[in-house]
């Protein structure tokens, strides 16, 4: 039987492409090629190699023009089929102030936006935090707003709550255990997102029963109401016992030191089985 040809999708041309080649190259490393028959694709000057020439497309893009629904319509113009969620859920998943839109409309809890400090400060759109402050006195308000203004021009400001910070993964019909950062930064910025000695997670997180129930059954409500597919990761803040949602990713990171395979690791899918099912949902259908 022929092998699948998988088109591994990545780079891009944002804050985050050398999040996005680490990403697509540990795909590259853990995809079984007994199954596969591998094309590396970075973009923006591999495109010609999408078209036709693969079976599907195993997205490890992140940020603007990967992960905001820009090229799942593309491929979807050429009927490609693909990894993670559709345009729509990518679009609403990339923008934080629609996304707060949504989940409000949904009576989901999340950061009230705030004027003052102690705040934090962000980009509407981008993600690894990329552009992120933490404000605790208001004098420090306008060097924040310019630092995340260097990556949007919309900005969200909302109040700082400092608790515990947890995450939990999707993964088709799926939830996955809820994990626990506690970062070496004041928060889970960029550098903990990605060095090894970022920030400790803990899996299972250290929180009740109930509260890590709560947590999964909030994660699974987002996926659903932004009409996600395939997989995510959804990002709380708990404060006094109750989680406030912070943001969904949907195309979660898949680098050696990532949530979401340490995640799928607890209940005994390894990284190269993770792929698999990730490559399952994208096509609808068990791989032989």
């Amino acid at each position: 039987m022929a092998k699948l040809r998988v088109g591994v999708l990545m780079g891009g041309e944002n804050s985050e492409r050398e999040v996005s080649l680490m990403t697509g190259l540990e795909m590259m490393k853990n995809l079984d090629r007994g199954k596969y028959e591998i094309e590396a694709i970075e973009l923006p000057k591999d495109l010609r190699k999408i078209d036709g020439k693969i079976d599907v497309a195993l997205i490890a893009l992140h940020g603007k023009g990967g992960e905001d629904g820009v090229i799942q319509g593309y491929l979807e113009s050429f009927g490609i089929k693909y990894t993670g969620c559709g345009v729509l859920a990518s679009a609403v998943g990339m923008d934080k102030k629609i996304f707060r839109e949504v989940m409000m409309a949904n009576k989901l809890p999340i950061p009230r936006l705030v004027t003052r400090a102690p705040c934090v400060v962000k980009p509407s759109n981008g993600g690894s935090s990329v552009g992120v402050s933490i404000v605790k006195k208001d004098g420090e308000m306008e060097n924040a707003i310019a630092k995340a203004r260097k990556y949007d021009d919309e900005i969200i400001i909302e109040e700082y709550l400092k608790g515990t910070e947890v995450s939990c993964g999707i993964l088709g019909n799926e939830v996955l255990p809820v994990i626990e950062i506690v970062p070496k930064n004041e928060f889970f910025d960029y550098e903990s997102k990605y060095t090894e000695s970022g920030a400790e997670e803990i899996c299972p997180a250290r929180i009740s029963k109930k509260l890590s129930d709560r947590v999964q059954k909030l994660s699974t409500k987002v996926f659903k109401v932004i009409k996600g597919r395939g997989y995510a990761r959804i990002d709380f803040i708990i404060k006094n016992n109750k989680p406030y949602i912070l943001e969904i990713n949907t195309l979660p990171g898949m680098t050696a030191v990532s949530l979401l395979p340490k995640e799928a690791l607890v209940v005994g899918i390894s990284y190269s089985q993770l792929l698999d099912k990730i490559i399952e949902l994208a096509l609808k259908k068990p791989l032989e």
